[in-house]
């Protein structure tokens, strides 16, 4: 019988971790920490101030935040067969674990806002760079202010229009998320199981198909500014290679996006730099791109995001390292938990085998109808939006299982296991919003509804 690693050696890795693997680097750019704010204000650049634990009392400074997090770790070779194996799988949805066994509502509710409506082969075209640089605030800037920089007014006015159309729709959307959060932390913190499959499975069905429909508003307005470049505007992006930040000429238009979306929510500003760096992937990619996903796609509901990212926020050179997730995984099956704690988490790559297939052929399918955008051709809506139901459906089911293994983890852990999660956290100096819009913090009174008959009766 295995048995949890106390002593300083073997838990030497939950201090020299890496933070901040792969996001979505707007979120780096347009948003700020709500860590340690006296004010209780949240959305805001952390103070000079940062040798404070979570709670806000003075504590050891946060270790290994330094910025070249990718620098002397080698290529990684990116695929959807590696996003789908199971050491990949079982070490990120472990990492998710640490995550949602240390963390607290606000911080599971935190997510970048390119894991929603990604169907434009934007991840991929950060995970291959030739040059490194997708994990690094620069690649969206650089690509989003080329695509900008060559646009017509015009053109850019139809974005314009569409961030202003989508962004209370894209809020909606997050919130749509947020009592089935709050459902899973109820099971976490519960002595016995109680929530129902069917009705997360139901829960995320719907939220899916919600984004599935923006999904296609987002590509129709798109195909439209990309069937209407002229013959110059063509040349220039047929000189910027997909995949290559090498070859995109150092343009950056956030002066011009400041000035446009003066007077406008955050999520405007937003959702118009996603549409720029999104049109070129999209347009300049392929089914391959826009059908790949990382390994932290699904299940996004256990604060692993908040985990990785808080500590890169505000911050615009910063290369994100790709091996924490991997790693933080690794240490809680393998040496934090005792063999039978981690057989609940072990055991999940398999039952979700079959699940994870299927949405690879789920984003296949949606990405060669939605692509007939691109030819001037009409895709059929409702087999689009069905497909974005069944996704969500798979999403459901898997994140239930996470939660379940989770939960009777957490059933049974030790003090001292409890403090091993804390170390391998690693976050002090940072406390959550009561829960986030996005990577944006919110501190108004929150109503989801009767949790309890929803997910539990």
């Amino acid at each position: 019988m295995k048995t949890p690693h106390s002593n300083n050696t073997k838990m030497k890795h939950l201090f020299r971790l890496m933070m901040i693997p792969a996001i979505g680097s707007w979120v780096i750019s347009t948003t700020y920490s709500y860590a340690q704010q006296s004010d209780g204000e949240p959305g805001k650049r952390p103070r000079a101030d940062r040798n404070q634990n979570e709670t806000g009392k003075k504590g050891s400074k946060r270790e290994g935040r330094k910025g070249g997090g990718r620098k002397g770790q080698g290529k990684q070779k990116y695929s959807i067969e590696q996003a789908v194996s199971d050491r990949a799988q079982l070490h990120t949805i472990a990492f998710s674990g640490v995550a949602f066994l240390t963390g607290d509502f606000g911080s599971s509710t935190f997510i970048p806002p390119g894991k929603v409506c990604d169907y434009f082969g934007f991840q991929y075209m950060r995970d291959i760079d030739v040059a490194e640089k997708g994990h690094n605030p620069m690649f969206l800037n650089r690509v989003a202010g080329n695509i900008l920089h060559i646009l017509n007014d015009d053109q850019k006015q139809m974005f314009s229009d569409l961030a202003e159309e989508q962004a209370d729709q894209l809020e909606g959307l997050a919130r749509m998320r947020l009592p089935l959060i709050k459902a899973f932390h109820t099971e976490r913190d519960s002595k016995s199981a109680g929530l129902k499959k069917a009705a997360v499975v139901k829960c995320v069905g719907d939220i899916f198909e919600r984004d599935a429909e923006l999904s296609i508003r987002r590509a129709e307005v798109m195909a439209k500014v990309y069937l209407s470049l002229d013959e110059k505007q063509k040349a220039y992006l047929a000189k910027m290679k997909f995949g290559d930040f090498n070859t995109w000429p150092a343009l950056d238009e956030r002066d011009k996006l400041k000035k446009r979306g003066r007077g406008r929510s955050k999520l405007f500003n937003v959702a118009y730099m996603t549409y720029a760096s999104e049109f070129f992937s999209w347009t300049a990619g392929s089914v391959k791109a826009d059908t790949y996903f990382c390994p932290e796609r699904h299940g996004t509901y256990f604060g692993g995001f908040y985990m990785k990212d808080m500590p890169a926020m505000g911050k615009r050179d910063f290369d994100i390292s790709t091996s924490v997730t991997g790693e933080s995984g690794r240490i809680l099956v393998e040496e934090l938990l005792t063999r039978k704690q981690a057989a609940s988490i072990t055991a999940i790559p398999d039952i979700q085998r079959k699940l994870l297939m299927e949405t690879i052929d789920i984003r296949r399918a949606f990405s060669i109808e939605l692509r007939k955008l691109l030819d001037g051709k009409k895709p059929d809506r409702k087999k689009l939006l069905a497909l974005g139901r069944r996704y969500g459906e798979l999403d459901g089911e898997m994140s239930w299982f996470y939660t379940m293994a989770f939960s009777k983890v957490n059933r049974t852990l030790t003090d001292e296991q409890r403090e091993q999660l804390v170390k391998l956290r690693n976050l002090p100096g940072y406390q959550s919003a009561p829960y986030y819009i996005y990577s944006r913090g919110r501190n108004d009174d929150l109503k989801l509804g009767d949790i309890e008959k929803k997910f539990f009766k």
